[in-house]
């Protein structure tokens, strides 16, 4: 599903990133873990196509996000680690985000019931507005709506309390069949029942790579 070869990102005289080699594959929850500094979100940005590689490439199920980012990254579903800042209220939100990529409103509103976050009552206020856990269940829903091939979470829990992170992980579950899930996360006792491949990187390599 993912590719990645050779792949090196400099700033300057710095290397983010180098030589990294992965084949991420169906089937996978590969959880990414590295301290601060150690290129797990420049590696993700690379994936994205946010960042033009140095040297290397990465392909998404054979797509290059560079030279064909809308065809990449409709594959894809992302929920950042900080929820963006829009200025919408929560129903122009999922408008918003079901009309733009097809998923279902009513889906969405499930997705929500399903982590106990009962989005009827909260459709008038501004995203902004919302709790970090009710902010992270909302872009949770959106992602899963979409039905992707691939999904990433970026540090999903770290908003959630335990109810939250045992709904959560019960819901991602049952979307893991025939998909790629990766979490980039420094809490792997929180998710470690959806996770079997782990990743460390430190100074933008690759240190360990296992079967878990």
């Amino acid at each position: 599903m993912i590719q990645i070869d050779n792949l090196s990102k400099k700033f300057g005289s710095s290397f983010a990133i180098k030589d990294i080699n992965l084949s991420l594959q169906k089937d996978e929850s590969v959880i990414i873990m590295g301290q601060n500094g150690a290129g797990k979100t420049t590696l993700v940005r690379s994936i994205l196509g946010e960042y033009i590689p140095s040297s290397g490439s990465v392909k998404i199920e054979g797509v290059n996000p560079l030279k064909n980012r809308q065809e990449a990254l409709k594959h894809i579903a992302l929920v950042p680690q900080l929820p963006p800042p829009v200025k919408l209220s929560v129903k122009e939100l999922i408008h918003y985000a079901a009309s733009s990529s097809g998923a279902d409103e009513g889906k969405i509103f499930s997705l929500c019931q399903d982590m106990e976050l009962d989005l009827r009552e909260h459709t008038k206020k501004l995203f902004f507005k919302l709790s970090g856990g009710m902010k992270q269940k909302l872009l949770i829903a959106i992602a899963l709506a979409r039905e992707p091939n691939i999904f990433i979470f970026d540090e999903p829990t770290a908003n959630l309390d335990v109810e939250g992170r045992n709904s959560f992980c019960k819901l991602i579950n049952s979307f893991k069949e025939g998909r790629l899930l990766l979490f980039i996360s420094h809490r792997i006792e929180e998710i470690k029942t959806l996770v079997n491949r782990k990743l460390e990187m430190d100074l933008g390599k690759v240190i360990n790579d296992e079967k878990i």
